[in-house]
């Protein structure tokens, strides 16, 4: 394997992360008005996420950094393209940020219904707009010799983009609700379990129906299809374990279907990096959208150092937070 296939697949490994990890902070964000009853729960249901959701985000960053390096074409064309898509991601990412923080910082409760707002919609917005911008790069966009793209946002928000889009809105809330059942105790575990096992219906349907598009489009790749069965066996498997009661397995296999799905996405995609629907020449591809050989060594070996220390210290902080969240300890704290 040459060294731009292997980044290729490095970034896919860095994305499979983010989205698995930033993916249930998001769901749990969008979970507020379904399981937030009171205060105290959405502040349960903020508590489970609170010391991890920024450690989460900067999976973006390192894959966002890495991309750059890597493939500045591939990067160029990405956020020239998708500028204003990328854009309401960010400012979703900022609101969302700033809620964490400052809601508790006044007891009011219109204060912290704006920032709950906030929360929702900073978490719901990234999760719909994150899986139209992966379909569309997979489906194929308009790009001239220059590798420019020559479409608007109106083109992006295609039937494809948009199922989706819906499809990564509800596998994200679904993971996260199963993530509240594994993080909570007694009517509020209860409650996100319920809300699992209805969520996650739907979002079988969904992801079926959107799997089965991009076979489609993949052609029925060998491969492709593997991983896109192991996803839905994956997440068929989460659903019936959460409606067991055994909340951590079917966490487990909810971050499979992720993994299983980007992997998916990223072998329909191989070895475009972003096709161009309109003529196949002008498609960016491994080879001509990535950076030098020194570069891309340089970035291996910095990796090799790095990346195993950054697993490491984010796994010791998942160890230390790993207890459940209890209403009765955050009613003490707030008095």
């Amino acid at each position: 394997m040459d060294l731009p296939t292997l980044w290729f697949w490095i970034i896919a490994g860095l994305f499979i992360g983010y989205f698995v990890l930033d993916g249930f902070d998001f769901g749990v964000g969008m979970s507020l008005p379904f399981l937030g009853k009171d205060d105290a729960d959405r502040r349960v249901l903020i508590n489970t996420i609170g010391p991890v959701w920024d450690l989460n985000e900067t999976w973006l960053i390192v894959a966002g950094a890495c991309l750059f390096a890597a493939f500045p074409e591939w990067y160029a064309t990405l956020f020239s393209g998708f500028y204003l898509a990328l854009l309401l991601i960010l400012l979703a990412l900022i609101a969302r940020g700033v809620s964490f923080e400052y809601r508790h910082q006044h007891p009011g409760s219109q204060w912290k219904a704006w920032f709950d707002g906030m929360i929702i919609v900073g978490s719901a917005v990234p999760s719909l707009l994150w899986g139209v911008a992966f379909a569309n790069i997979v489906q194929g966009v308009p790009l001239d010799e220059g590798h420019n793209y020559t479409g608007t946002l109106i083109d992006l928000l295609n039937p494809y983009a948009l199922l989706g889009g819906l499809t990564t809105l509800l596998l994200f809330f679904t993971h996260g609700v199963v993530f509240v059942s594994l993080k909570t105790t007694d009517e509020l575990r209860v409650r996100a379990q319920k809300l699992a096992a209805r969520s996650g219906i739907i979002t079988i349907v969904v992801a079926a129906l959107f799997l089965l598009w991009t076979a489609f489009i993949a052609e029925f790749a060998f491969m492709y299809l593997v991983l896109a069965a192991l996803a839905a066996v994956a997440l068929i498997g989460s659903w019936v374990l959460n409606r067991a009661g055994a909340e951590g397995w079917s966490f487990a296999l909810g971050a499979a279907t992720i993994a299983f799905a980007v992997l998916a996405l990223f072998t329909a995609l191989f070895p475009d990096v972003m096709p161009a629907s309109n003529d196949p020449a002008n498609s960016l591809t491994i080879a001509n959208a990535s950076s030098s050989t020194y570069t891309l060594t340089v970035m291996s070996w910095t990796a090799l150092v790095f990346l195993p220390l950054i697993l490491a210290y984010q796994g010791w902080t998942y160890w230390i937070f790993r207890k459940r969240v209890t209403r009765a300890h955050v009613e003490a704290a707030q008095h």
